[in-house]
């Protein structure tokens, strides 16, 4: 297939040109032949790529149900993402295993997105920053759990997030990290205990500023850690986790090794009302999530699409925001083939227009029916 005069993303800018593919990226730039898509000067950038989100249309990871996974995979697919892990909750071992060995035998859907691993968002998690994880099934860090529920997927977790400070957890980095990359979060960790986290092989932050300490002049904590080690770091981006002069700091701070992420929950697609997260009630108003009768925040309902939207609002350029929704989550958890538009990659890509708005999706070479 050849799609001409488009704006196409490098990585960096936008050329205007041409790209030709199959099942993988084959040539850019000015391509002679009759095309068989004009962009009309349309964004072609790479498909978008989610490496925290629980659910959406009603449906969750951790339910562990066949039948839910292709109404996720397509409305990530409708909303731009090409590429996502299957995030779970905090949940006992035999509920974790289930999910695994369902998303293990997940198929992606003729107009679906493409389900890349799994991130295992707990149960190594602590107490104090558990968030809308269910407390009574905390487990302290354990590379035997997560070996048995890794061989249960058929390794395909890709990420896991873990409270550093607990019993065992130093021991739990050094011997995961060398399986999937290993993320710091829902942790009370501070600023020395996470510093070394990073150096026994931690290299990512989950969700930055919830689920940790903040920042603070004399106490850094994860998030001052984070920066000194070079690590890749997560962002809510919905304009109710964080706010707009954060996320410009967090950005100048860290550059290219930001990532947008959704954390989205079943209620992504749905409307405001009653739902459920990990076996606990969350109530939607507003689009905002919260643990039912608190102020506790729950995930959220946007998709990374909003969220490329949203900094973009903020202040962004376009190419960043494109880099931290795509290129900058498929290499923090090491998918090597998705993420960019570049020859021999998988050819996932967008098409938008001036206005940011979805008018087309490619996966593996194939337009989709959204």
């Amino acid at each position: 297939m050849l799609i001409k005069n488009a704006e196409i993303f490098t990585g960096r800018s936008f050329l205007h040109g041409d790209i030709r593919f199959g099942e993988t990226i084959e040539e850019i730039g000015r391509i002679d032949g009759p095309a068989d898509l004009d962009a009309g000067g349309c964004y072609v950038i790479p498909g978008l790529v989610d490496i925290h989100t629980h659910g959406a249309m009603g449906e969750d990871f951790s339910d562990g149900k066949p039948e839910g996974l292709p109404k996720m995979a397509e409305y990530y697919a409708a909303h731009g993402v090409t590429s996502y892990l299957a995030t779970t909750m905090t949940l006992q071992e035999p509920v974790l295993k289930t999910a695994m060995e369902v998303i293990r035998g997940a198929k992606r859907p003729e107009n679906g997105a493409k389900c890349a691993g799994i991130h295992l968002e707990g149960p190594f998690l602590g107490y104090a920053k558990r968030g809308a994880q269910a407390a009574e099934n905390l487990h302290k860090p354990d590379a035997g759990m997560f070996h048995r529920l890794n061989e249960a997927s058929g390794g395909m977790v890709k990420l896991v997030t873990v409270a550093c400070e607990e019993e065992g957890g130093l021991d739990f980095i050094r011997e995961v990290s060398r399986t999937c990359t290993v993320s710091l979060g829902h942790s009370s960790a501070d600023y020395d205990t996470a510093v070394e986290a990073f150096a026994c092989g931690a290299s990512h932050a989950t969700h930055l500023f919830n689920g940790m300490d903040p920042i603070h002049h004399r106490k850094p904590g994860i998030i001052g850690a984070a920066f000194q080690a070079g690590a890749s770091v997560e962002l809510i981006c919905d304009g109710l986790h964080i706010h707009p002069e954060v996320i410009r700091m967090v950005h100048q701070l860290y550059g290219e090794r930001l990532n947008l992420i959704s954390d989205s929950l079943r209620c992504a697609g749905m409307p405001d009302g009653d739902y459920e997260l990990g076996g606990q009630p969350i109530t939607v108003k507003s689009g905002k999530a919260t643990l039912t009768g608190t102020d506790t925040l729950a995930g959220s309902s946007i998709s990374v699409l909003d969220a490329l939207r949203n900094v973009v609002s903020f202040g962004f350029s376009l190419p960043d925001a494109v880099y931290a929704a795509s290129t900058a989550p498929a290499r923090a958890v090491r998918l090597d083939d998705v993420g960019e538009l570049a020859v021999g990659k998988r050819a996932d890509m967008l098409l938008l227009n001036r206005s940011l708005e979805l008018t087309g999706v490619i996966i593996d070479g194939k337009k989709l029916a959204i």
